[in-house]
């Protein structure tokens, strides 16, 4: 069976709630339980597609930089009464600083206007999205009510499904943890989208950066129970001797001893155009990175500000560790007041501290941003010489499995 993962995005109250009823069938009453757990659209006997749903504001920022990673396409839900808002706006700022690719407009609540109206607000909306991975998107007409468009939507993601094909990759597991939850009898559940390698019942596991060690008991997949769960899967797993309140929504699932937790990475970051505020050296702003919210300090490594538009080497130090992987995107806000300034890339998850406008530091950057995996690797080895690192440690620390280090160090 094909799975396809489709994000939504929009302004609150634009009907996006509604338009996710429409699709799946699901009733009201059940719908906001099925939204934590994940919910689903069977569109042929051999097509699924899994809704990563992020209501809300503050929830939107959390979750879909969690869900970017698995995510095959995302629908942006624009009203047809109030058209384009300033959230709107926000929102597909930050699906472009993670770098989503693929999507469409959902235009809803068609029949409160007349088709004047209609038009006006397809035209703000098109030149809007000049400029954006939604520039050539499809802008469909939807009413809730009159089911208008639905069929057409349906018709979007079977096509999208027929022209996409996922890279299978023998790769490190990792499941970011977005719920956790105790079912009586069963003990502690945990939900997620896999980004990475496949997980296996029975398999092992260690949860980070807790570093808290158990197995998989059960897998299910869209509510059914399955014996591998595979990358860009939403899936909750049954994790034995673990109590709900030593793991948090950021924590990460992956093999025992396979990650390393850190808490200083290096990055890329690129300021977002439309916005006031420049990131000046030793600023400190919220990280959006998987699950997690974290506070971090900013340390420019190549210049002393940052301003609207631009975009730096940085190294970020965090006020808690995280795990986290070389090319992963993340988001930056400041919290005071709060808004949200830059995106960007990891480059290192576990780097040495590097001085302030070093050539050889700002070159180790370029190669880590735009090289290939066995650049950053021999990178990784050149730099790393004086700590004799074995094919393990050198897995950890690029976050990848160990026989692809082998593929790699081949080449």
């Amino acid at each position: 069976m094909k799975h396809l993962i489709l994000g939504t995005a929009g302004h609150v109250d634009h009907g996006k709630t509604s338009l996710i009823r429409a699709l799946t069938g699901r009733q009201t009453d059940r719908l906001k339980e099925e939204q934590k757990r994940g919910i689903s659209i069977d569109l042929e006997k051999d097509l699924r597609v899994g809704i990563v749903d992020v209501p809300g504001h503050e929830k939107f920022i959390r979750n879909m930089v969690q869900g970017v990673s698995g995510m095959d396409l995302v629908m942006l839900v624009i009203a047809a009464d109030e058209g384009v808002m300033p959230q709107t706006i926000e929102h597909l700022n930050i699906l472009t600083m993670l770098g989503v690719e693929h999507g469409f407009v959902a235009l809803t609540k068609t029949d409160l206007v007349d088709e004047e109206w209609i038009e006006l607000v397809t035209s703000d909306i098109k030149d809007k999205l000049k400029g954006t991975f939604l520039e050539d998107s499809e802008i469909v007409r939807v009413s809730n009510k009159t089911l208008e468009g639905i069929d057409d939507i349906k018709n979007i993601l079977r096509k999208h499904a027929d022209s996409f094909e996922k890279e299978e990759k023998n790769d490190t597991p990792r499941l970011p943890i977005d719920r956790v939850f105790v079912i009586s009898g069963f003990g502690t559940i945990v939900t997620g989208t896999l980004m990475d390698g496949q997980l296996s019942l029975q398999d092992d596991i260690e949860i980070y950066p807790e570093r808290i060690k158990t197995k998989i008991r059960s897998i299910q997949v869209h509510q059914e129970s399955q014996e591998l769960a595979y990358a860009s899967q939403r899936c909750a797993l049954n994790i034995p001797g673990v109590k709900k309140e030593d793991i948090h929504r950021g924590s990460v699932i992956s093999y025992p001893d396979a990650l390393k937790n850190t808490n200083l990475i290096d990055v890329k970051i690129e300021c977002i155009k439309d916005q006031e505020r420049a990131i000046k050296n030793g600023s400190r702003v919220f990280l959006y990175i998987g699950t997690e919210e974290i506070l971090a300090r900013v340390v420019l490594l190549d210049r002393d500000v940052l301003n609207p538009g631009e975009e730096g080497y940085a190294q970020l130090i965090l006020e808690s560790e995280t795990v986290c992987k070389r090319m992963d995107r993340f988001i930056l806000r400041f919290y005071s007041p709060m808004s949200t300034i830059a995106g960007g890339l990891v480059l290192e998850t576990n780097p040495k501290k590097k001085k302030r406008f070093d050539e050889e530091a700002v070159e180790e950057f370029k190669i880590n941003e735009t090289g290939s995996d066995t650049d950053v690797l021999n990178n990784l080895i050149y730099t790393r010489q004086a700590d004799f690192l074995n094919k393990k440690e050198i897995a950890k620390l690029l976050s990848k499995s160990e026989e692809l280090i082998d593929d790699e160090l081949k080449t």
